[in-house]
């Protein structure tokens, strides 16, 4: 059972991460952040109610709508930021930018734009973690679109005859970029999809950030103590398009409006914690403190230089010196 200062601490995270994104947004339309970004607005209690059931010292394989979570997983959030924006103070120099924020010191291990392919990776630090006999979990995030890659019938198949202590965090938000799940997938509920592998599962409300952290917990208790491989399936939705920018015409108004008017994750928190007490004062300061501490974060990544042309080849391969030919 969480305390009300930790549903506390929960509110303001994923109050921070709904202010993070709308940001992100903005600064994205406005051309200040290159490439693609992908929002996770409407999926703050996923993020959230995950990052508070790992361990710090969990492997963690994010998607490309976990920037929230990649700013809870211990790095420097201004770093995060910066790494958003392209720019040198990044966590990974400006090399990374949106979608491949990684930061090893805490065990976030990237992502990439290969759809699917985390799922693959996250076997390497599982087995690892079972040979050295460590209770460490591999977490990896992903998304109903991603399910449908052959490489996740590979990843499971191997973390169920292994035994790896791997929790596929399966965030359904009903879309993959346009395509409703129910028209690329026979079955009702994804999780079922596990039963082939003699894989438990579990179907949560992802919009219920304490019973996301409660289904997580089971789910890495299970794999931390030598059962093998679980498939959750958080029910959630993007409250916006597959990319920013994106006018995701392909859904029906009354279905988006039903999800943010009735299903908002961070309303149906503070209505919990209202009935515990909490007092509107209370929320406007959670408000007002969240606005200022992102707004610090932007202010950083605008005023941080751009990576220097120079260093463009440093870090492409660990260790060796990258010899550059003019043709």
């Amino acid at each position: 059972m969480l305390d009300l200062e930790t549903l506390k601490k929960m509110y303001y995270d994923m109050v921070f991460i709904r202010r993070f994104e709308e940001k992100v947004d903005e600064y994205s339309k406005k051309g200040f952040i290159p490439g693609f970004v992908h929002l996770g607005i409407g999926q703050e209690a996923v993020q959230v109610g995950a990052v508070y059931a790992l361990k710090p010292t969990d492997y963690k394989y994010p998607d490309h709508r976990c920037h929230g979570a990649i700013s809870l997983f211990g790095t420097d959030k201004k770093a995060v930021m910066a790494e958003i924006f392209g720019k040198a103070t990044g966590i990974n120099g400006g090399r990374g930018g949106s979608m491949h924020v990684a930061d090893l010191k805490v065990r976030n291990m990237g992502n990439n734009g290969i759809q699917g392919s985390n799922v693959v990776s996250a076997l390497g630090p599982a087995f690892y973690a079972k040979y050295k006999h460590e209770d460490d979990v591999t977490a990896v995030f992903m998304g109903d679109g991603t399910l449908g890659e052959g490489a996740c019938h590979e990843s499971i198949n191997l973390a169920a005859t292994w035994k790896l202590p791997v929790v596929y965090i399966l965030a359904n938000n009903e879309y993959a970029i346009a395509t409703h799940y129910s028209e690329a997938y026979n079955i009702k509920q994804l999780a079922t999809w596990a039963d082939g592998y003699n894989v438990p599962h579990e179907v949560v409300d992802g919009n219920d950030v304490v019973k996301v952290y409660e289904a997580v917990s089971r789910a890495t208790e299970h794999a931390r103590t030598g059962k093998g491989p679980f498939l959750l399936e958080l029910m959630t939705y993007r409250w916006q398009g597959h990319f920013a920018g994106d006018p995701a015409a392909y859904r029906p108004q009354e279905e988006v409006d039903e999800w943010i008017n009735n299903r908002c994750p961070i309303k149906k928190l503070r209505e919990q914690l209202a009935a515990q007490g909490m007092t509107d004062k209370e929320f406007d300061q959670i408000q007002s403190d969240v606005n200022a501490e992102v707004d610090t974060l932007v202010d950083y990544a605008m005023s941080s230089p751009d990576p220097k042309p120079e260093d463009a080849m440093l870090h492409v391969y660990a260790g060796r010196k990258v010899e550059v030919h003019n043709a």
